[in-house]
């Protein structure tokens, strides 16, 4: 019997593996929240399928994700970054990345973890919607604009309202699968 999933992941084996894999889990590991929010910002203006077929090349690029070295970054660095066309060669986003690394640590210094944070704004437990087609799905919410102003006032770049509510998404502060997705019986 074939899986019935939220339908804009069907487009090819790599979105379906996302989904039902990754989409909507809990994470609260700060490492994978920042690989989160590197991608999510990068994928801003762009379709997620274009970020995730660039995923191991922006893994390779931006040192495993690791936002302490990343936060390490110069003008060298980021040249370098603009020659790689594996990666979205944006440099604002780029420049954006190593901002938000420096923001992310600070981040951590006040609160033990990045997690405890972010999870703060969802009161620590996920937010279940019910949605019932896609189109019951919202792109930002009330949360998700406090997220983005609030981080906006710590000094993060390209991560507003739209970005922070897919963000959300992804790492399960919100689950959004719709009605009939087998992932919403997990």
């Amino acid at each position: 019997m074939e899986k019935i999933r939220c339908a804009w992941c069907e487009k090819d084996d790599l979105y379906r593996n996302y989904h039902d894999d990754e989409w909507g889990v809990p994470m609260y590991d700060d490492q994978k929240i920042f690989e989160y929010l590197v991608l999510e910002s990068f994928q801003a203006g762009l379709s997620w399928i274009t970020i995730l077929k660039k995923r191991e090349k922006f893994r390779a690029a931006f040192d495993d994700f690791n936002y302490k070295k990343i936060a390490q970054y110069n003008e060298e660095k980021t040249a370098e970054l603009m020659q790689d066309a594996g990666i979205v060669r944006n440099r604002l986003k780029i420049l954006a990345t190593v901002n938000n690394s420096q923001r992310f640590l600070e981040v951590q210094q006040e609160f033990g973890t990045f997690s405890k944070y972010i999870w703060s704004f969802v009161d620590g437990k996920p937010i279940v919607n019910h949605p019932k087609t896609l189109k019951d799905v919202p792109a930002t919410s009330e949360i998700s604009d406090s997220l983005a102003k609030d981080l906006k006032k710590r000094g993060f770049k390209f991560l507003g309202s739209t970005v922070m509510y897919a963000h959300m998404q992804a790492t399960g502060m919100v689950n959004d699968h719709v009605a009939d997705c087998h992932c919403r019986k997990k």
